[in-house]
C-alpha cells in the first residue's frame, strides 16, 4: 500500500518536531496514536459485521435447502402411503368379491400360558446358583424352616 521506511519516518518525524515543537509533539503523537486505534477498532467491527452477514446467509440458504429437502421427504411418505392404502383397499374389494373367508383359515391368537412361568435363565443357571424354580405354599415355607425336634 504505502512504501514507508525507517528512514521516511525519521525524515517526517524530524520535520514534525521543528514545525509543532518539542512541547507539543507528545500530545499529538498521542492524540495520533488514539485516532489510528479508533480507525482499526472501527475496520475490525466493519469486517466482523460482514462476516456475520455472510455467516447468516450461509445459513439462510443452508435453511432452505433442509426446508426443500423436508417437503421432498413428505411427499415421498405420502405417496408411498397414498399407494399402500390404495393396496389395501383392492386387497379389501378382492375379498369382498371372493366371498366369506373359511373358520379354518383366519387368524387365531395363540393362548399364552400363564401358568408355566416359563423363563429365559437356564434351569443349570438358576441352579449353580441357588435361584429358586418352584414356588412354595405358606405350609410348605413354614414346614422347611421349622427348627427340627429334639427328643427330650
Amino acid at each position: 500500500m504505502f512504501d514507508i521506511g525507517v528512514t521516511k519516518l525519521a525524515i517526517v518525524g524530524g520535520i514534525a518536531l521543528i514545525v509543532i515543537g518539542p512541547e507539543k509533539l507528545p500530545g499529538l503523537a498521542r492524540t495520533i496514536g488514539t485516532m489510528l486505534g479508533r480507525a482499526r477498532r472501527y475496520v475490525a467491527e466493519v469486517k466482523e459485521e460482514v462476516n456475520r452477514s455472510m455467516d447468516l446467509e450461509e445459513l439462510r440458504k443452508a435453511q432452505s435447502t433442509l426446508q426443500e429437502a423436508a417437503h421432498a421427504v413428505q411427499h415421498s411418505i405420502d405417496e408411498s402411503a397414498a399407494a399402500i392404502e390404495n393396496s389395501i383397499a383392492e386387497a379389501k374389494a378382492k375379498e369382498a368379491l371372493s366371498g366369506p373367508v373359511p373358520y379354518y383359515s383366519t387368524y387365531r391368537p395363540v393362548k399364552k400360558r400363564w401358568r408355566a412361568k416359563i423363563g429365559a435363565t437356564p434351569q443349570w443357571y438358576k441352579a449353580r446358583n441357588g435361584v429358586r424354580t418352584r414356588a412354595l405354599s405358606g405350609a410348605a415355607r413354614v414346614a422347611r424352616f421349622r427348627p427340627p425336634k429334639t427328643s427330650a
